[in-house]
């Protein structure tokens, strides 16, 4: 089975089994949106380009921050050099990403990591619990439930959420497996985008189904597209922000 098979037929699976959590985690969103709070995503390495799918995406919703371990050189005035591939693992990074985003108490957070055991982000979703805002979580249940945990508590990030989304994603992330061994062709990428804009979507839908105008960005190039935008954007001044 070729790799372009194997993913289209992953991710109608994961289409199928995640459609109850999707319409759970978008509830979540649109009550945190009504409410006037913002999408907060978090994900390092490649999961930020989730993150990225999430916040200040053509077609999604405009009250979303993305945020990542490089907000600690962005808005804390760290220097490049602090940014090694280890940093997700150091859990005190999460209390100086949380400080520096412009959160309030009314927000939603959705936190992607395929893992779901490094520090930065069990930390991470341990403080949005402890601030009391609903936490998100997008992952691989097949590969965290077989990791240990790498924060000191031992947990994970799927035991702290109230909806967790499985990507779907085999221990290992690649499905196609090397004749001598190991596997190649990763997927959790893939198919967490999917449920990424599968929950967006949703939560558009909910808000036309109220009877509301979802405030959704158009793409920067099209006609109108940046007055439109900006528009939207300056309702929420001091809420969001789209850094680098």
């Amino acid at each position: 089975m070729t790799y372009a098979s194997k993913v289209l037929d992953l991710a109608g699976q994961v289409a199928k089994s995640q459609a109850e959590p999707v319409k759970q985690a978008a509830a979540l969103i649109v009550a945190s949106i009504r409410e006037g709070g913002v999408v907060n995503a978090f994900g390092s390495g490649h999961s930020e380009a989730i993150a990225m799918e999430i916040a200040g995406r053509a077609g999604g919703l405009v009250p979303s921050n993305r945020l990542t371990p490089r907000d600690l050189v962005l808005y804390g005035g760290r220097p490049p050099s602090v940014l090694t591939p280890e940093l997700e693992r150091d859990p005190a990074i999460a209390h100086e990403i949380y400080a520096l985003a412009p959160v309030a108490p009314q927000d939603v957070f959705v936190l992607i990591s395929s893992s779901g055991v490094n520090g930065a982000v069990v930390e991470l979703a341990t403080i949005v619990k402890d601030r009391g805002h609903p936490l998100i979580a997008l992952t691989s249940v097949q590969h965290s439930t077989r990791m240990t945990s790498r924060h000191p508590s031992g947990g994970k990030l799927l035991d702290l959420a109230d909806v967790v989304l499985d990507n779907g994603a085999p221990y290992g992330d690649a499905i196609l497996d090397l004749p001598g061994g190991g596997s190649y062709g990763a997927v959790s990428t893939i198919t967490s985008a999917l449920l990424a804009q599968m929950v967006v979507t949703e939560a558009v839908d909910e808000l036309v189904a109220m009877g509301e105008t979802p405030p959704v960005y158009l793409s920067a190039n099209v006609t109108g597209g940046d007055e439109h935008n900006r528009a939207l954007e300056s309702r929420y001044a001091g809420r969001i922000r789209r850094g680098s």
